[in-house]
């Protein structure tokens, strides 16, 4: 006499590392989702953290209403304005830190009359709009000419805007980072519900075909 093997019996093993690969593959996704979480949320909390450091606070004209002015009294024509306000506010974000970045950039052209580096004069000239030739510009002690102090301007605005303008692309970065995590993480939880959902099918059906299979099959 033999016993004779069930269907269902052979099908287990597979279907058992299949729940297997599906709930360790879903443990991956959870782990992976968590860890880009945190790191976002560190990435954020370091920008945040290293702009508070710096004590910066918007300026009074830094509104709309107050930068459109100073243009106009300039008579600058041309020039897109920032919508954001930060008067008097703190500059401890990434989103406040690049609307502070814009309103340093109209402040510098209102200084150079609407000119950026590329287009400023490089040496300093007596009537102060700078000049090209350096016979005809402002001497230094040395007997060589004077730089062009509105060049300065532009080198000084560029620097504090672009560290501006990369902590708020940091905080985009990590607010992505966050997202992507947290989408990881409910789809490694989604496939671990599918997968413990399969154990839990799959035993009530192997229990069944158990209790309906032979005893035994008499061979000879």
């Amino acid at each position: 006499m033999q016993n004779a093997s069930s269907p269902k019996q052979s099908a287990a093993t597979p279907s058992r590392r299949r729940r297997v690969t599906g709930l360790a593959a879903a443990a991956v996704l959870a782990v992976f989702g968590v860890a880009a979480i945190g790191q976002g949320l560190n990435g954020q909390s370091t920008v945040r953290d290293a702009l508070k450091l710096e004590g910066v606070t918007g300026a009074p004209h830094m509104t709309p209403a107050g930068i459109a002015a100073n243009v106009k009294k300039a008579g600058l024509k041309g020039i897109d304005l920032p919508t954001c306000s930060v008067a008097g506010k703190p500059i401890d974000d990434g989103t406040s830190a690049r609307c502070f970045a814009q309103y340093m950039r109209i402040d510098a052209l209102v200084v150079t009359g609407g000119k950026t580096y590329a287009q400023l004069p490089p040496f300093a000239s007596k009537d102060g709009k700078g000049t090209y030739d350096m016979k005809a510009a402002v001497k230094m002690p040395d007997g060589g000419p004077m730089n062009n102090p509105m060049s300065q301007t532009w080198v000084t605005e560029t620097a504090l805007t672009t560290a501006l303008n990369t902590s708020y692309m940091a905080e985009q970065i990590s607010l992505f980072g966050i997202a992507v995590g947290a989408a990881f993480l409910l789809v490694g939880l989604a496939f671990g519900a599918v997968a413990l959902r399969g154990v839990r099918v799959a035993r009530p059906s192997l229990a069944i075909a158990r209790r309906r299979r032979p005893a035994s099959v008499e061979i000879g």
